[in-house]
């Protein structure tokens, strides 16, 4: 890389500009469930990656009905070969109906599958908790959780992104 690569310091902060490769773009996959909290991880990893040097023009948005629905829209994505890195946003809470960290954990694995078997990074911003009520003060709560996870999730796609850039350098000898 060159003088003017994106770096990672000590404290693990990323250095812009972020490397996103030549036509290469971010993905974002957002459930429609919960609309309202989930929206507000999407705003902050936006403002996030901006701070990164990659502005909204190289993010695609996509929305699923659900959580579930989110690993074969990523899986779909990814074939493409046009994204250098996916992200899924849901919310997933107990219903009643069935057991919802059995939905959590077959959405996450779908993800991991998706990332392991297509070499496309994608990154997680998928939370169940425990307990959730239909009630103000839970959803405020987890409006401003998926805020910071938000932003969370942004600045782990530019590590990735950077890391995934150094070892592209290295495997060519520079």
């Amino acid at each position: 890389m060159n003088q003017h690569s994106p770096r990672i310091d000590s404290a693990g902060a990323v250095s812009p500009p972020l490397p996103l490769p030549e036509g290469k773009r971010i993905a974002v996959i957002q459930a429609c469930w919960h609309r309202d909290i989930v929206e507000n991880a999407r705003a902050a990893f936006m403002q996030e990656i901006r701070a990164h040097g990659i502005g909204a023009t190289a993010i695609d948005h996509f929305e699923v009905p659900g959580s579930l629905e989110i690993p074969l829209q990523a899986k779909l994505l990814a074939k493409t070969g046009r994204y250098a890195a996916i992200v899924g946003i849901g919310l997933i809470v107990d219903g009643g109906i069935y057991r919802h960290d059995f939905v959590a954990r077959t959405v996450l694995d779908g993800l991991m599958r998706v990332q392991l078997d297509t070499e496309v990074p994608v990154l997680s911003v998928v939370l169940t908790p425990h307990h959730f009520h239909e009630h103000a003060d839970h959803r405020e709560f987890f409006a401003r959780h998926f805020r910071v996870k938000g932003a969370e999730a942004a600045e782990a796609c530019a590590k990735t992104l950077v890391n995934r850039a150094l070892l592209e350098d290295r495997m060519r000898g520079n």
